[in-house]
Formats: structure tokens, sequence, C-alpha cells
């Protein structure tokens, strides 16, 4: 084990080019926990196969940068390394030098084995969306145009991990109203936008109710506050128990648009032309995310996900955890949004979201700022997946 970290350690070699920039997502809503209807209903999901494969099946393998995603990879261990499956290999990733992709190729190649990842029915193919963290305009007091509020987690609200009743059930929590000695639904949507109970749990306000429904969506941000001068980040805190629905199949659905307009882009439009429905609109998702206020000490750091690390802007993605590992180095085979041209790159399973339901269903993240919202707007594109597990780990 020592030889091959000193092999690792002082490898060099001419850098790979790196893997072209990617240009994708739709609407999706990242949510780190998947609420359940009620335990007496929940029921095991069919397992997805995870087929060994050589490095050499893995297309744009070799023509990856490594050292793009390595500092992914390293907040990933930071973890991961306290499970005995994986302690060995992050324990040695420490003595690999960041800056040679050589040795750090020779490191996932000596120390890992890929698995593609096959839907229970056989499928080698599922959707591959972005997400990425916006940027609103807010004020912690209302006034002018900060008119929008976005709420802290209301008291009355309960969350129950279910795990801790039905182990089974990891990952899946009850979130409602305790009302005597039972617990109700919590609020919908519409019924939160209307409702005075939440009146006075404001964190702050912003001008854009439109930007506020789709930072929901997108589950973390940054609001620049006008009455303080400067910038925080909002992020995750909860979300009312009710179930994402997608405003984009909504207005599919109703005829409003095709699917291959229900961007990001295509329902700003649709909104922009439709103001007197915008609060049907937003009614059809059901689902409500509530925000906790963070300070924003370095910039380029991105939020943290489910898993509990910062996400690194392309090299980060939300799957659902029911079937991938949190925290695993995934091999991502795609292509560009509303392309054909190949992208094709070594990403971390970082996060989890309330749309990303499936083994084959990749969110990726693209960042922050105009760039990265564009991008994320567009992505709709088939793609295949592999997982990277220690040797001897278990699949599962």
């Amino acid at each position: 084990m020592g030889a091959v970290a000193l092999s690792l350690a002082a490898c060099t070699s001419t850098p790979v080019p790196p893997a072209p920039v990617h240009i994708p997502a739709p609407i999706v809503k990242p949510e780190p926990a998947k609420p359940a209807a009620a335990p007496a209903v929940a029921s095991a999901a069919p397992a997805p196969q995870f087929v060994p494969v050589g490095f050499a099946a893995l297309p744009g393998w070799s023509r990856d940068d490594m050292r793009a995603a390595w500092p992914a990879f390293m907040a990933s261990c930071g973890v991961l390394v306290k499970r005995a499956d994986w302690k060995e290999a992050c324990t040695i990733a420490r003595q690999v030098n960041a800056g040679e992709e050589r040795a750090i190729r020779l490191f996932f190649e000596t120390f890992f084995v890929p698995h593609q990842v096959l839907a229970a029915d056989g499928a080698n193919s599922g959707l591959v969306t972005g997400y990425y963290e916006p940027l609103l305009h807010g004020a912690r007091k209302r006034g002018g145009p900060y008119q929008t509020p976005l709420y802290k987690v209301p008291e009355d609200m309960v969350s129950v991990d279910l795990a801790s009743v039905y182990p089974e059930l990891k990952g899946m929590r009850l979130r409602g109203r305790l009302v005597g000695k039972k617990v109700l639904p919590y609020a919908t949507r519409a019924e939160i936008e209307r409702a005075t109970e939440v009146t006075g749990k404001e964190l702050m306000w912003v001008e854009d109710p439109v930007e506020a429904f789709f930072l929901q969506v997108q589950g973390s941000g940054r609001v620049q506050l006008a009455d303080a001068q400067e910038t925080v980040r909002v992020a995750y805190a909860d979300q009312n128990g009710h179930p994402y629905k997608s405003i984009g199949k909504y207005l599919v659905e109703k005829g409003e648009l095709t699917a291959d307009q229900a961007s990001a882009q295509g329902i700003k439009a649709w909104i922009a032309g439709h103001p007197t429905r915008q609060q049907e609109l937003f009614n059809a998702n059901p689902s409500y995310v509530f925000f906790k206020e963070e300070r924003l000490p370095d910039p380029k750091v991105g939020p943290k996900g489910a898993f509990g690390v910062p996400l690194t802007p392309q090299r980060s993605v939300a799957v659902d955890a029911t079937f991938l590992p949190l925290g695993a180095p995934l091999f991502l085979s795609t292509t560009q949004a509303n392309s054909d041209i190949p992208m094709q790159r070594l990403v971390m399973a970082q996060d989890t979201g309330g749309a990303i339901r499936g083994a084959i269903r990749v969110d990726y993240f693209f960042g922050f700022g105009a760039e990265a919202a564009e991008n994320a707007g567009r992505m709709k594109q088939s793609g295949m997946v592999w997982v990277l597990l220690p040797k001897q780990a278990p699949k599962r």
C-alpha cells in the first residue's frame, strides 16, 4: 500500500487537456430529504444493478482531466474516510499529488472498480438535468420593491426521521403539523401563500416573486441585501412535506408549452406573457422550501449539499440516495444541453433533490451566476452513469 502511495505522489506526466465545459439543466428541485406520505404505504424501490467493468469501458475516461475532479473527491473523502470500506482509499488519497493528472488517474484505477448502473428493468440510460446557485436582490425589512418573503422553518411544523422507527426507510422523513395526538399534512404552497400562521417568520424580503420561486427549485442561493450592503447565502432548511411537482410539466399538460419549450427560460417567458396566471402556475407545485441564512466568507465556495460538503461547480451532482451512495465518485456520460457534443467526466454524488428519483437520474451542479443559470435552465439530456466503488466495498 505504501509503495503504491509513494508512486502516486511522485508520478509526473504531461497534463491531459480538460474536458469541454458544460451547458445544461431544467426545472428540477434539489431537496436534501425525501418526504414520505406514511410509513404504512412506504415500500422498498426495486434495486438497480451494479455491473463491474474495466476503466476502458468508460467513454471518455482517458480524456477527462482528473485534477478538476480532485477537490470534490477530497471533500467527499473528508466524510467517507470514517467508514471502514473507504478508509484505505481516502487515507492514501491524502498522499496523492493534486497537481499531477497521471497520479490521480493511477490512484482511481488502483483502488476503485467502476460499476455501470442499470435500472431495475435493465435500462442503461436515464435523465440528466442541471441546477445552479442563483443571486437575488432583497432586504431584511419589507419595503419598496422588496415585497416577496423568504420564510424560516415554521415552529409548528414537525419533521420525523422515519429510519428511527423503520430502518428500511433510511433517508425518508414525515413532515406535518401536530394536532392533538395526530400528525396531519402540513400546508401546501397555496395554503402557505395565503396563511397568516407564517407571518412574522420572514427571513428576508426579495424583489422578484418569480426568482423567489426558482430559488426554491434550486434549493439554495445568494441574496444581495440593499439595506445591509452585504451578500448572504440562503440555504435549504426544510420543506413542507408535499411532493415536488414540475410546473414545466403542468404547462405542457395544459397545452401552453411544448416539451421542448418547457425550459427555465421558456417558463419564465410564459409567466411574463401571462402575469395573471402566475400564482396558478406556482400553486401547481405544492412543495414549499424554507430557508436559513448563512454567512458567505468565500464567494468561490459553493453551498453545502445533502452530503454535508460544499458543492464544486461542474464536478458535484445530485442523485437519488435510495439507489446511489452519497459521496461516491461517479463517471457521467451525457451531452451538452441541446447538443450532441459529448460531456464525459468524473463527478461526485454530493447532493439530493425532490425531483431526483431513480437509479440513473442525475442533476448536474453548474455553480453560481448568470452563465450557470443559463446553462442549467437548458439541460435535459440522456446519460449513462458508472459508480466507482473501493475494491472489496459493498455495492449498496
